[in-house]
């Protein structure tokens, strides 16, 4: 092969992988300017919000370099300023720091208890819609008992039972959100199963594990996904409130219901110590809540 014929070949390699590049990007913008128009502008901003406590959450460091325990009682108690946006605590603590750096924790306690709620309502959600009668009218039974009492009333009794700190406190606040995600699914599931391209799957000879994965199982899971995005902010803010009561988190952790509980005490001379990670839970539930309940807008009927 002539070295001309060489450049020509390579011309147009070149030209089908510019060809093929620019169909995925037009792809992707089509696909960013559907789910735009779907979200609207206040779920557009709640989703802004939430990647940038995501981002905080992953990587701290890019947006507070600092050590969010590194103690200087010289400088302890400062106001916002220059030197210390969200001014410094007790031991002179970059409030700033600490709130950034617990955004990991506060976002991974609330995504665990609501992975741990999510979990148990899918067992018994699906066993009260797709098993036998009587099985549906003794899981219906458990999940009404549960679901009558308050969600963080149940978590405190939970806590209660298994004792303070993190992990108890995650899993209580999860077993306490399960019976509301169960009898959600219950629902959704028993309506698609009733449904007529469901029955047109089965009267065609299709078997009920298949109809099950082809049917029951994508149409019911994308609105329970949409719901548990919105119960991650839920979940925060009941982690949260175990942590300012002494039951989660505690001192010096830069989770931000610890860091309220550490702040409690000097709300009158020093507000900011509860007021930068009360903004920072009010943010991030207020982001997700409304991206959930967009997410549950724009989900599949």
């Amino acid at each position: 092969m002539s070295a001309q014929q060489e450049n020509e070949s390579d011309h147009r390699t070149a030209g089908r992988a510019q060809g093929r590049a620019a169909a995925v990007g037009g792809r992707a913008r089509r696909w960013l300017r559907r789910w735009a128009a779907n979200l609207g502008p206040g779920g557009m901003v709640s989703a802004g919000v939430v990647l940038i406590v995501l981002l905080a959450a992953l990587f701290p460091g890019l947006l507070a370099p600092g050590d969010p325990t590194a103690v200087a009682p010289a400088q302890a108690y400062q106001p916002p300023g220059p030197g210390a946006v969200f001014g410094t605590d007790a031991s002179g603590r970059d409030v700033y720091t600490r709130v950034v750096h617990g955004a990991g924790q506060s976002l991974g306690v609330g995504a665990a208890a609501t992975a741990i709620g999510l979990g148990l309502g899918l067992l018994l959600g699906f066993g009260a819609a797709l098993g036998p009668r009587w099985l549906d009218g003794a899981l219906s039974r458990v999940i009404e008992v549960l679901f009558a009492l308050p969600s963080l009333v149940l978590a405190l009794l939970l806590v209660s039972v298994l004792g303070a700190g993190v992990g108890p406190s995650v899993l209580a606040v999860g077993l306490a959100t399960a019976p509301g995600y169960a009898r959600i699914l219950r629902a959704r599931a028993r309506s698609v199963v009733h449904s007529p391209y469901v029955t047109a799957a089965r009267l065609e000879g299709v078997s009920a594990p298949m109809a099950f994965v082809r049917h029951v199982l994508p149409n019911t899971l994308w609105p329970l996904i949409a719901v548990g995005t919105l119960g991650i902010g839920q979940a925060i803010v009941w982690v949260s409130a175990l942590s300012y009561l002494g039951l989660g988190a505690l001192p010096p952790s830069p989770e931000w219901g610890a860091m309220l509980n550490a702040g409690r005490l000097h709300i009158t001379s020093s507000w900011w110590l509860t007021v930068a990670p009360g903004l920072a839970i009010t943010a991030a539930a207020a982001a997700l809540t409304m991206l959930g309940r967009r997410l549950s807008a724009v989900a599949p009927a």
